[in-house]
């Protein structure tokens, strides 16, 4: 806008517009045709920078902020410090592992299942809620050893795209110069939200693209045009993630509402454009219905949490989270932007060039939003009716967008001076007056003031500029240098704060350990014959995706209740509630499981080594029902109910010591092996010298050692939980002989071959197969198999006709078949309208 003169004048939108005042092709002479064409192609370069070097500017302020905030941390690639924090370790890297995995031919599985989580699981799911952002396709083209530092990459890079879509939206909300929008697209793109909450969480960020994004879907609407771009809009948006995207389409729906108002409009034109967003709304999620209703489904059967009841933050901690460069600990809102953005939306009420009405509305749903995250009932809306189980401000990015839009209003009508001063100095009062919340931010005061500062010079500068036109691009370099190190700073900041915490703390994702870990587990690779066990300790909750491994390890939001209540009465540890499942080293679980390889810690620190050893095959055929003789209440006896056989003894245990110095003896055939089991407590366990940590639900049953000859098995503990016990019968002794006797009945009458295929898995019996078929896999919703499944203590099962030498099974969806027939319909809507505009342009 400051490379022309212009005049303004009142647009229908209620906002301004320019005119220039540069002569017009009809006030020219007639050219002759052929120095017409050069007039037009010197146009192109002008128009390239507006729509091309805007959203560029905006990604590298936006990406190379943040990747220099790592680098100030010195934290991976930029360094040895460890980058994933928390779920970025046990979930998003090994997901994406598994999608490189599934890219490349090398998964037990498909799109649909993996055998290589939770003893088989869906993974359709997991993929819609993990991977959908579109970046994370990226981690299918480096080499696998690499896929973690992808998943780095895909951060910066949405940010980036989230800065850049925002720059081209704003376009679409007022014209202006293209580095003015990309500064605060950057501002948008950089938001606390993103610098904080969703920075470790890929699939997050993409609600972040989302919403600039349906932010142009809404102006398209306003025009009554691309109606379907809009639907392929709004299905981009639904496809990257459903839940940011949820929250992005509400905010759409505020954008709309406050575009309708603002806008000269007839009620008829209202309407038209309601109808429109409304319908290509519609079917952009229908489009995205064969990952939404699985996964709609899947939560629904998913392990139940114990999500606690929404609690707002007191007043000034909210507003602190307004404030830049602020990091407040655990669930509180992050809400800011650069000063710029700031200082900006704050003049965007004294800006008289702008109507009266615009200001009110803007300002006024901008608040209202900002209001609603503190209200339950709304705040429940947010997240689409649920209690979210963590910070509960997940739609804060939303505020950050409004705010930015409300910048850009302000910049784009050239704000005076004096307004701009007098919200600097209400920032630096509202600073002052929030000094003293929780965790004020450390960096707060130097953004406020230095930032704060040099923004309100480069916007000083760039209304000079109207004169002195040279000072123009020094006020250009100061925003974008004010932003960039201002964001810099309040995400190294952000991350330094972050990990301070005990579970936020960084860890590594790729080492020598890791490595040697996954080449140990491929050297006794035997699937389908068998599974493999990748151990412990774990890298992650999701080792077995990571490492190709087919044991319990699983960590998802979708872990189904089925696959719960059939591991957890077996012995093996989990916790967030039954969402996460580890390993268990037991004979008797691998013999059930089909496990025929381990992998353990070898004696050099880093250094894994393999055993294999024999195991039933992942169809077995059970003659009849049976009964422990052990105490029913006892995992031992319950691990025998699955075997089929008697393989423990379970001796009654003496109790001694105090409430939290605890000491129990059992006596046990000497020569057989000891095992303990005691989900309720948390301390310590003590055996022959040897000290192990106890964890609650965490810890399943572990190996205590072998019987010394006087049988008497002695354990003390120190428990950290009040009034805590072991329980009536935390010892298990097994005889291995007895074991190896029913492992090789199993074998001799269970399937000769099994062939796995992506979602389906299919045995040969031997002749004269009778009784039921057990399959090694938990009986979660979905599966259909030759006979009708039946559930065998949580696993799946059929009962077999005479003369029945096959059995197979195919894993299903739930929700897949029907949310592809509403995809198809949708698909078929969208490819009339197009035609239809297609047909109704040439005749144009």
């Amino acid at each position: 806008m400051h490379g022309i003169h212009g005049i303004h004048e009142h647009s229908g939108s209620g906002t301004l517009r320019t005119v220039t005042s540069e002569t017009t092709a009809t006030d020219r002479p007639a050219l002759p045709s052929p120095r017409r064409r050069p007039l037009r192609l010197a146009r192109v370069p002008a128009r390239l920078r507006g729509r091309l070097y805007g959203p560029l500017l905006a990604f590298l302020i936006t990406s190379a902020a943040f990747c220099s905030a790592w680098a100030a941390r010195g934290t991976y690639p930029f360094g040895n410090t460890g980058r994933a924090i928390n779920d970025q370790a046990n979930q998003y890297v090994p997901f994406h592992r598994a999608l490189w995995d599934l890219a490349h031919g090398q998964s037990a599985g498909d799109v649909l299942f993996t055998w290589r989580a939770g003893f088989g699981q869906q993974f359709l799911s997991d993929y819609y809620t993990y991977l959908g952002n579109p970046f994370s396709w990226l981690a299918v083209l480096v080499p696998r050893d690499h896929v973690d530092l992808a998943v780095f990459a895909i951060t910066p890079i949405t940010m980036g795209t989230a800065a850049a879509v925002m720059t081209v939206y704003l376009g679409k909300l007022h014209p202006g110069p293209w580095w003015q929008r990309g500064v605060l697209g950057a501002c948008y793109g950089l938001c606390g939200w993103a610098l904080s909450d969703a920075s470790y969480i890929p699939m997050w960020l993409w609600g972040l693209v989302a919403l600039p994004l349906l932010g142009i879907a809404v102006e398209w609407c306003l025009e009554e045009r691309r109606w379907p771009g809009v639907a392929l809009f709004v299905a981009l948006a639904w496809f990257g993630n459903f839940y940011t995207a949820m929250m992005a389409t509400m905010a759409a729906c505020v954008l709309l509402a406050i575009r309708l108002i603002t806008r000269d409009m007839t009620g008829r034109q209202r309407l038209r454009a309601v109808w429109r967003a409304a319908t290509a709304a519609g079917t952009g999620i229908l489009l995205t219905l064969p990952l939404l209703l699985p996964s709609f489904l899947s939560s629904g059967s998913a392990q139940p949490t114990q999500a606690g009841a929404f609690e707002p933050v007191r007043i000034e901690l909210f507003l602190a989270g307004m404030l830049p460069a602020t990091h407040l600990w655990g669930g509180r809102p992050r809400l800011y932007v650069a000063s710029l953005g700031l200082i900006l939306a704050g003049s965007f009420l004294f800006n008289a060039a702008i109507a009266r009405r615009t200001r009110l509305v803007w300002a006024a749903a901008t608040l209202l939003v900002v209001a609603s995250f503190q209200f339950p009932p709304t705040q429940y809306v947010w997240h689409g009716l649920a209690v979210p189980n963590g910070n509960p401000y997940r739609e804060a990015f939303v505020f950050s967008g409004m705010v930015v839009v409300l910048a850009w209003l302000a910049l784009a009508h050239r704000p005076r001076p004096p307004h701009v001063a007098l919200t600097a100095a209400l920032l630096v009062a509202a600073t002052f007056v929030l000094r003293r919340a929780d965790d004020f931010g450390g960096w707060t005061w130097p953004a406020v003031l230095v930032g704060g500062a040099v923004s309100v010079l480069a916007l000083v500068l760039l209304a000079l500029g109207e004169k002195r036109r040279y000072l123009i691009p020094v006020a250009a370099v100061l925003m974008v240098c004010v932003v960039f190190a201002e964001s810099t700073v309040a995400a190294a900041g952000a991350d330094s704060r972050r990990g301070r915490e005990r579970w936020a703390k960084p860890v590594a994702t790729s080492n020598r350990s890791i490595g040697a870990h996954f080449d140990a587990v491929r050297q006794v690779d035997g699937w389908p014959a068998y599974r493999t066990d990748s151990g412990a300790p774990q890298s992650s909750y999701n080792d077995a995706l990571a490492l190709r491994a087919e044991g319990p390890q699983y960590y998802s939001s979708y872990l189904p209740e089925a696959t719960y209540r059939t591991l957890e009465p077996l012995g093996y540890g989990f916790k967030n509630d039954g969402r996460t499942f580890f390993g268990a080293d037991d004979p008797v679980l691998d013999a059930i499981f089909s496990i025929g390889a381990r992998v353990r810690p070898g004696a050099e620190p880093g250094s894994w080594t393999s055993t294999r050893f024999a195991a039933p095959p992942l169809v077995t055929l059970r003659s009849g029902p049976y009964t422990s003789p052990n105490p029913a209440d006892s995992v031992y006896a319950r691990q025998e109910n699955v075997l089929g056989a008697t393989v423990h003894q379970v001796p009654q245990v003496s109790r001694g010591g105090t409430a939290t110095e605890q000491t129990y003896t059992a006596q046990c055939a000497p020569g057989s092996e000891a095992y303990w089991y005691s989900p309720q407590i948390y301390g310590t366990l003590t055996h022959a010298g040897a000290s192990r940590p106890l964890e609650d639900r965490m810890t399943g049953v572990i190996k205590l050692g072998e019987v010394p000859a006087d049988g008497e098995v002695a354990v003390s503990v120190h428990t950290r939980t009040k009034d805590a016990t072991a329980g009536e019968h935390p010892v298990g002794c097994l005889d291995r002989a007895a074991l190896d006797t029913a492992i090789a009945s199993l074998k001799s009458t269970g399937a000769t071959k099994v062939t796995t295929g992506g979602h389906s898995i299919e045995a040969t019996l031997p002749k004269g197969a009778e009784g039921t078929a057990v399959f090694a896999m938990t009986a979660v919703p979905g599966w259909q198999c030759t006979a009708p499944v039946k559930s065998f203590h949580g696993l799946v099962s059929v009962d077999l006709p005479a003369g029945t030498d096959k059995v197979s099974c195919t894993f299903t969806p739930k929700g897949l078949t029907p949310g592809l027939t509403a995809a198809a319909l949708a698909l078929l809507t969208l490819t009339s309208a197009t035609l239809t505009t297609h047909r109704r342009r040439r005749r144009a």
